[in-house]
């Protein structure tokens, strides 16, 4: 019996298998609910007779396992990059000629570039080992993602197993997860029936379903998945990306029907204005198109900047505009101790998401436009993200409407309000301030900074409002017994708390510097000064004249960094909080070292090192990593699948290390 088993549990699976892709894919089922239903069941009654027999693919699995206590972290086996946007038609041709310089192509060639939407989904990286799903993540920090591979195997448009007889030995498939926009709806509908809360976009709701620790949860929303990237690969060489997406729809993913390869940046224009008339009857949110250089080769020698890839953009659709009436303006206070003033409106829908407040930016502004308490007004979500008042419709003035004056008194500790010359912003002059303390508190503590996990908005609020952190430095001095008496603390939680903080002692000095919030200072900034000054005692005794040496600098930013550290205030709560941390100095490099001034460029898949892994270590040992091969390269460090960077360094007559002789050119072969 178990030989037939066998071969009827296989049948069973490749037929399901087959409807699946068919309904959840194609839109083309091909069998009635019932049919499909007794087949299921059928399968399900033979795996638990013979469990042995069960296929690693078996679609059994779509249901939900045990729920999980935590998400598991998962490296991507090449970072998820992110894209630049083109606003406007001017910046999206400003891109093409970027392009044809950086592949040193004549303007009036034009390039094949490869066209789709830009979903509005969370992103997610499936890898197959041998043709199998064998793991899912979120995008995470573009590096780190979540394991989500439990609650992705119950999105039934997705294939456990590739549709091919020779899969790739391994491959990483990118895409985003996405709720139509009907089923979003009847889901917010269902929320609010059972008096729970709602969804404020799709996005939103997809992501929410995606990060369940309970898998059935996932399984019982309607989620879909639209594929159209690849990260690490063996086995497996692509000419263009149309090929790709091509070949994807072949092993059975779900790729965008809109999508098209156009000649040159006009054909692009041409695309992006055909899909924006029919933006608005898609099933799914969208917010722009993604446009890509088709040919993967171009793509390669474009190379990357900072996190973003040089032959990619977004091409963003204008912000969704609505009108609605505004209600009232309140102050927000930032950890620059800025005011902004907020419209709150009545509630609206917009892009997707229900629009309550919208910034108004500063007195300036709303001088400018004459916005009162009162008008009925045009708002629309800056980037898609941001809402903000526009205009005001003057024609409905009824005239009892209320002007506005940002008050001359912090609005939260009653402190002076000041505006310097030439500034657009009016701020608070008290730095003990607790709205600024809230707001700098939460900048200290996000990923970027000291990346302390599970210390959000609201707990911060309970922390300042219950007097337990007056200063940063009091976040390293709260206890378990502290957290207990907070509400929603529980034993659990509260302990989490605490090993998330004691994990943020010894931060990276340039996390701690682009922590402090000095203004102008990002994170690629706060880099370069931990490189240039190598320690936060020698940065505090900068001088303009220093930091005007520093890659990047100007002299705004320059006078900004002199500025914070010469405030009294700032730098006793610096020093209180060095008491308590330890940041983790980068690594003097020597000038003899091997690396020193020298540029390198990775390609391909090196066996044991990351690419981030890799930059790392040729930065710790002085080196530059550029995104592309030139006559000033020194080394070209090439692995597996070594694209047409290993061939331009050839023919330019660079060096070329693998990574044993990278590893042995910095002392550590």
């Amino acid at each position: 019996m178990s030989k037939t088993a066998k071969a009827r549990i296989h049948e069973l699976t490749e037929q399901i298998l087959h409807h699946d892709h068919c309904y959840y894919v194609l839109d083309q089922p091909e069998i009635s609910d019932a049919a499909y239903d007794r087949l299921f069941r059928e399968l399900q009654e033979l795996e638990e007779a013979y469990p042995q027999l069960r296929l690693p693919y078996s679609p059994t699995q779509r249901v939900g396992g045990k729920p999980l206590d935590e998400f598991a972290k998962l490296k991507h086996g090449l970072p998820m990059l992110s894209l630049a946007n083109a606003l406007t038609e001017e910046e999206l041709f400003a891109f093409d000629e970027r392009v044809h310089r950086f592949l040193d192509l004549s303007p009036k060639e034009n390039l094949e570039y490869f066209c789709e939407l830009k979903f509005d989904g969370l992103s997610i990286n499936l890898q197959y080992q041998d043709g199998l799903l064998i793991s899912a993540a979120t995008r995470g920090d573009g590096e780190v993602g979540e394991d989500v591979t439990q609650n992705i195997k119950t999105i039934r448009s997705i294939p456990l197993k590739l549709d091919t007889p020779s899969p790739p030995r391994f491959i990483e498939i990118r895409g985003e997860i996405l709720l139509p926009i009907k089923d979003f709806d009847q889901l917010n509908e269902e929320q609010l029936s059972r008096g729970q809360k709602t969804f404020a976009n799709p996005r939103n709701a997809a992501a929410g379903s995606v990060r369940q620790l309970d898998a059935s949860i996932a399984a019982s929303r309607p989620l879909t998945g639209f594929f159209y990237g690849m990260g690490s690969s063996q086995g497996v060489k692509f000419a263009r990306m149309s090929e790709f997406e091509d070949q994807l729809e072949a092993w059975g993913f779900r790729v965008g029907k809109n999508r098209r390869v156009c000649e040159g940046a006009s054909a692009v224009l041409k695309f992006y204005r055909e899909i924006e008339k029919k933006r608005d009857s898609l099933p799914f949110e969208i917010d722009g198109v993604v446009v890509k250089l088709n040919r993967l080769d171009h793509l390669d020698r474009a190379g990357a900047v900072s996190r973003s890839p040089r032959g990619m953009i977004a091409f963003k659709y204008p912000p969704r505009q609505e009108s609605t009436t505004i209600e009232d303006i309140i102050v927000q206070v930032g950890r620059t101790g800025a005011l902004t003033p907020v419209a709150i409106v009545k509630p609206v829908r917009l892009g997707g998401a229900t629009i309550r407040r919208a910034t108004l930016h500063n007195q300036d502004e709303i001088d400018r436009k004459d916005i009162r308490i009162g008008d009925r007004v045009l708002i629309q979500r800056a980037g898609d993200v941001i809402p903000e008042v526009v205009q005001v419709i003057f024609e409905s003035r009824k005239g009892n409407e209320k002007k506005f004056k940002l008050p001359n008194a912090c609005p939260v500790c009653e402190s002076p309000v000041e505006r310097k010359p030439g500034e657009a912003v009016a701020r608070c002059t008290s730095r003990n301030c607790i709205a600024q303390l809230k707001e700098r508190l939460r900048h200290l503590v996000m990923k970027d900074a000291l990346n302390i996990e599970g210390l959000g908005e609201k707990i911060i609020e309970q922390l300042v409002d219950n007097g337990l952190v007056r200063h940063p430095a009091e976040l390293f001095q709260i206890t378990k017994t502290d957290l207990l008496e907070l509400e929603g603390f529980a034993d659990k939680s509260s302990q989490n708390l605490i090993d998330a903080i004691a994990n943020a002692r010894s931060p990276e000095l340039y996390r701690l510097i682009f922590g402090l919030g000095i203004r102008h200072v990002g994170e690629a900034t706060a880099k370069n000064l931990a490189r240039s000054f190598g320690s936060m005692e020698r940065l505090i005794q900068s001088q303009e004249a220093e930091l005007l040496e520093v890659d990047e600098i100007g002299p705004e930013m320059a006078r900004s960094v002199v500025e914070y550290f010469s405030h009294p205030e700032n730098r006793h709560e610096l020093e209180s909080l060095l008491k308590l941390i330890r940041p983790i100095v980068p690594k003097k490099v020597s000038a003899g070292s091997a690396l020193a001034g020298k540029t390198l460029v990775l390609t391909g898949t090196l066996p044991n090192l990351s690419r981030s892994d890799a930059t790392r270590l040729i930065e710790e040992n002085g080196g530059k990593v550029s995104s592309s091969v030139s006559k000033n390269t020194h080394y070209v460090v090439a692995g597996e699948e070594a694209g047409s960077k290993l061939e331009k360094a050839q023919a330019l007559g660079v060096e070329i290390l693998d990574e044993k002789g990278l590893l042995s050119l910095i002392g550590r072969g």
